[in-house]
């Protein structure tokens, strides 16, 4: 995808991604500290300043495959003041995410309504566009319940003890290596995506939004 993109085109992908990932780590880390773990705090992370977020690889996987990640905050359970503290700073990312992406829609319109959407010659509508996609696109891909992913501290917060150890002792074992797995074979072969249905449900919200 990056060598067939327009430069213009790559700014503003650089830029929506830069946006999008500082919040998702902002909204883990803002979650812990109001939830009792100032661990974020004290490493610095309570911010949306991309330098103390970004991941390398994780970024340029969002710019290559549409879904990707940042540097993951640090957070200590033992500190937490609910017992499903866990699943609420995880869905924090996700949610930041779905807010942004609903927020993008908010301003197509505002901006249509004023005729901004190609304003003093600057692509407005591709800059939200992409900014709409990439928030649900990084919104959708968190939320699977598969090795360090969000959605994996989302689903145990909320099933029984048995179910959440066993659960855990699996994705302990076996998630991430499914999970890059799954990556792989999506990448290497074209004609296939198990991902796929991600952009294809980011693209159907995007058009509800803009409709």
């Amino acid at each position: 995808m990056l060598f067939s993109l327009e430069p213009q085109v790559l700014v503003l992908l650089v830029f929506c991604l830069i946006f999008a990932l500082s919040f998702h780590e902002y909204a883990h880390a803002y979650v812990a500290d109001r939830l009792g773990d100032h661990t974020a705090r004290m490493a610095g992370r309570l911010s949306v300043n991309p330098l103390v977020h970004l991941d390398v690889f994780g970024s340029l996987m969002v710019l290559i495959a549409g879904f990707g990640y940042a540097k993951p905050v640090p957070v200590n359970p033992r500190n937490f003041r609910h017992p499903r503290a866990d699943a609420f700073v995880a869905a924090a990312g996700p949610l930041m995410n779905l807010l942004l992406g609903l927020g993008g829609g908010a301003l197509i319109h505002l901006f249509h309504f004023n005729g901004w959407l190609y304003w003093e010659g600057f692509p407005l509508m591709k800059l939200l566009t992409f900014f709409i996609l990439i928030n649900f696109n990084l919104c959708l891909f968190n939320l699977i319940p598969l090795g360090p992913l969000d959605g994996s501290y989302v689903l145990s917060g909320f099933l029984n003890r048995e179910l959440k150890w066993k659960y855990e002792e699996w994705n302990a074992r076996f998630g991430y290596h499914a999970l890059l797995g799954l990556v792989l074979v999506s990448v290497a072969l074209p004609g296939f995506s198990f991902f796929g249905w991600i952009s294809q449900i980011s693209r159907g919200m995007l058009r509800l939004l803009i409709s």
